[in-house]
């Protein structure tokens, strides 16, 4: 069939060719004439009406001017000539250059108006064009004639003749084409099939269409019933002569006529038809038509809905499972715990649940046995006004309890029915029939089992569901139960680190701070919400009556960080002993923090210390000026009387432990009653605020000097952690205090021996003034002792300083590095006796250095009693000191 209908359309092709190429030949022949005057006129009358023209003839050498212009034209028209005539005859233009200048053979009258004639030449017909050139008055000055042959259009139109051969080729190129893509195509639909398969076929689509298990009907725009299969009969009850009627006259259920009538689509959409429960599906068959029809299939999901109702149940129960994984346990607090524990099963599997663990569990420690005395931990329920026990409350369960018979036995206890059960009423009878009253009929009781311990137990209640529980509920009871007592248990074993290592830090920083006249000052610590760090802080009283404050923090948490910050502060409390710089003193600690890196390292220890920070400032009150250094850490904030507050910009040091560069000292002023606040990075920075934005809290905190350092310490935590944070907290606040210069008396020693005296003088008459002569004897032998040294062994400038303070404080200082050292001496030696006399009677002796020297310094009590308890000593016992021989 394919073929005939292509032999056909080349038939109809050809007779279209022929047709064409004669009616072409003929308008060619008759067309040629026409296209040939028209064309000579065109080019004759362009060419005559241009001015160029006019003013070339009208010149002194229009065959000059004239001549070139025609043969391009002549080139570019595809003409055959153009000639130009004087007004009397004589040419202008011609193709032979031998004709120019030569008149016309017979008499030439120029045409008042174009004019064209047809005459017979050598080459053939030609159509030649006569156009006169005038002035603008109207007066001709000479003739402009264009003639063309004819046979040159007639070629231009023989030119179409390929074109028009190749368009009938290329319609027959369309033609096969069409029919090889209708021959396949009516191939592909029929499978190659002839009529007898055809028919076949659709027999077998036929009767699989009416033996499927599944309804199928088709149902036409207007509402109507076009095909109806055996199982959708059966589904619906379809009458015999259903087909071919409305499907809102077959008696259908509501649901399913809307549906049907309806323009939307329907999947798996679940309808009530008699007693059966049909999944339907519904599709137009012309998906992008509003208007056409559509197929609808039905299948029976009666018997199935039972198992997909127990097949949704477990589907929920492991979505309960995964999202108590998910919220059991999200912090390591043991309440808490507890408390996401109640909350994840109410309202998906209880009611109302309630955990209860053993009173150790809460405090961090291990249940010694399986006892029934616990304490509330967690309450859940969808109820209120409900008789129970408030979180907290001690809970006696008695032994008939299911919650004491789970505790005890290990195992689940299931109360199916409890109107008829009688050991939980035992707890609290008038509990029990609230209980009853507000429709709670069953209960599971679960035991807390986490490494063969017993934490505690858990209740679930049901009064919400008709079902009660059953051995299902109980299996999946235990399994939620099992999750949370791990999480239980892994808060009970840190809650119990927690606290070893919030004691183990308390325990190593200072309990109070020392009462000194230099400065006032106040102290908070606030250890994490989650984890100890190793913030730390102290007051260490120097010697000159000058003050230390340091504030530090080891990176890290836990017990590791908690000892490493102790012992920091021991470290940092001996080198401060030695009265170092604070540069020098951070440069040891800094080759301590190194030290033990690479001891715990050896060890193959992977939490290797990272480093630590450290802020020291020493403050002299004697001239009101500090000496600080940092290591890593935020520099400290200044509180001037007026409320200025301000950041000293100090030197940036790596951070203990890394070495590498050396640290620095800054020095600045303190005026008398500002305040020095020292601080660690947990207080200004957090995860929702930089340090910028914490420092400028810190400054506004801090910009009223008239509170005392324990108000400003709660002002400062109220401004930056109103609900605590995330990281331990130190903060140290000191005002600082000026000595009167009443109470400090200083004077330069010249280097003899004769100075000696003077001093004793001096330090008498100082003495006397400020009411302290009991003290004057042991003053003097200190002094004499200090100065015979500084004057024997030392170097000038040699000065002495006197400091009334809450001790009276003795200095002598020189230009030597050469520090003295207490020893036994000989019985023969000469000297070597008085810095044991000064050990003796001094409270406090010792050495530091300046950038000058030297300082011996002494501190006694202000009565003048020896520094060592029961250690007075008479003449006769400073005498003793030297051997007869000597003496």
């Amino acid at each position: 069939m394919a073929g005939q209908v292509f032999v056909l359309q080349i038939l109809v092709v050809a007779l279209i060719i022929t047709a064409a190429v004669v009616t072409l030949a003929l308008q060619a022949r008759r067309n040629s004439t026409h296209e040939a005057e028209a064309r000579s006129r065109a080019v004759a009358t362009t060419f005559a009406y241009s001015p160029q023209t006019l003013t070339a003839m009208t010149g002194p050498n229009p065959s000059e001017a004239l001549q070139p212009v025609a043969d391009r034209i002549v080139r570019v028209t595809d003409v055959d000539l153009i000639v130009v005539y004087s007004s009397d005859g004589v040419r202008y233009t011609h193709p032979d250059p031998s004709k120019i200048g030569k008149p016309v053979v017979g008499p030439l009258k120029p045409p008042t108006s174009p004019r064209t004639q047809q005459i017979d030449t050598s080459k053939g017909r030609a159509v030649v064009s006569y156009v006169p050139v005038t002035r603008p008055d109207g007066t001709i000055v000479g003739t402009v004639g264009v003639g063309i042959t004819v046979h040159k259009v007639a070629g231009m139109a023989a030119e179409q003749l390929p074109v028009l051969l190749g368009t009938a080729g290329g319609a027959l190129a369309v033609c096969a084409g069409g029919t090889a893509l209708v021959s396949r195509r009516l191939l592909r639909q029929t499978h190659g099939l002839g009529p007898v398969e055809m028919t076949r076929m659709y027999d077998h689509h036929d009767a699989v269409l009416h033996a499927v298990r599944e309804g199928v009907l088709i149902v036409e725009g207007d509402g109507q019933l076009v095909l109806a299969n055996d199982e959708a009969r059966r589904l619906l009850d379809l009458p015999t002569d259903a087909e071919r009627r409305q499907v809102t006259d077959l008696g259908l259920s509501p649901d399913i006529v809307e549906l049907m009538t309806s323009e939307r689509t329907a999947t798996d959409e679940v309808l009530l038809s008699a007693d059966r429960l049909l999944a339907v599906n519904k599709r137009r068959t012309v998906p992008d038509d509003r208007g056409a029809g559509s197929v609808v299939t039905l299948r029976d999901t009666t018997e199935l809905r039972a198992l997909s109702g127990r097949a949704e149940a477990s589907r929920e129960r492991l979505s309960l499972l995964y999202d108590a994984g998910a919220r059991i346990g999200s912090s390591l607090d043991v309440e808490r715990t507890a408390h996401e524990l109640a909350k994840v099963a109410v309202p998906r599997f209880a009611d109302l649940v309630t955990v209860d663990l053993a009173e150790e569990v809460l405090r961090g420690e291990e249940p010694t046995g399986r006892s029934t005395v616990m304490r509330r931990a967690g309450v859940s329920t969808v109820h209120t006004g409900l008789p129970l026990m408030a979180v907290g409350e001690t809970v006696r369960f008695p032994d008939a309890t299911p919650q004491a018979r789970c505790v005890k036995s290990g195992r689940a206890v299931l109360e199916a029915d409890l109107s008829t059960a009688e050991g939980w009423r035992t707890l609290a009878p008038d509990r029990a029939e609230e209980l009853l009253g507000h429709g709670f009929h069953s209960l599971i009781a679960v035991p807390l089992r986490a490494r063969g311990t017993v934490l505690g137990s858990v209740d679930f209640w049901r009064s919400e569901r008709a079902e009660p529980y059953d051995e299902g509920d109980v299996l999946f009871a235990e399994e939620l139960s099992a999750w949370a007592a791990v999480a239980l248990d892994n808060a009970r074993r840190y809650t119990r680190e927690h606290a070893l290592a919030v004691t183990l830090q308390r325990s190593l920083l200072p309990r109070d701070l020392p009462d000194l006249s230099a400065l006032e000052a106040a102290h908070r610590y606030l250890p994490a919400q989650a984890g100890v760090g190793g913030d730390w802080f102290d007051v260490i009283e120097l010697s000159g009556a000058r003050v230390a404050l340091v504030v530090g923090d080891v990176v890290g948490h836990g017990l590791h960080a908690a000892a490493t910050m102790g012992r920091l502060r021991t470290a940092v409390h001996n080198f401060a002993t030695l009265d170092l710089p604070p540069d020098e003193l951070l440069a040891r600690v800094d080759d301590l923090v190194a030290r033990l890196d690479r001891e715990r390292a050896d060890q193959g220890d992977d939490e290797g210390l990272i480093g630590a920070t450290c802020l020291y400032v020493v403050y002299d009150p004697a001239v009101g000026r500090c000496s600080v250094a940092r290591a890593g850490h935020p520099p400290p904030a200044l509180v001037l009387p007026d409320g200025t507050v301000s950041f000293p910009d100090l030197p940036a040091s790596p951070l203990l432990g890394l070495g590498g560069l050396p640290f620095e000292t800054t020095e600045f002023e303190v005026p008398e009653g500002s305040q020095l606040v020292l601080y660690t990075d947990g207080l200004i920075e957090s995860r929702d605020r930089d340090i910028d934005a914490g420092l400028e809290i810190l400054r506004g905190a801090l910009s009223h000097p008239d509170r005392t350092p324990e108000q400003t310490c709660d002002a400062v935590l109220d401004a930056l952690l109103p609900n605590g944070g995330n990281d331990d907290v130190a903060l140290l606040v000191a005002r600082t205090r000026v000595l009167d210069p009443e109470r400090v008396a200083d004077w330069d020693v010249p280097a003899e021996a004769a100075a000696v005296p003077s001093v004793r003088a001096h330090v008498t008459r100082q003495l006397a003034a400020w009411d302290l002569t009991d003290a004057s004897f042991t003053t003097e032998l200190i002094l004499s002792e200090l100065v015979t040294n500084a004057i024997r062994h030392g170097t000038v400038p040699i000065h002495v300083r006197l400091l009334r303070d809450r001790n009276l404080i003795c200095e002598v200082s020189d230009g030597s590095s050469t520090s003295p050292h207490l020893r036994q001496a000989a019985d023969t030696d000469e000297g070597g006796r008085g810095l044991f006399l000064v050990a003796r009677y001094a409270e406090r002796w010792g050495t530091r250095y300046t950038p000058t020297g030297k300082v011996i310094w002494t501190e006694q009590p202000l009565d003048g009693t020896p520094g060592e308890p029961g250690g007075s000593m008479s003449g006769d016992d400073v005498l003793d000191l030297w051997s007869d021989a000597t003496l």
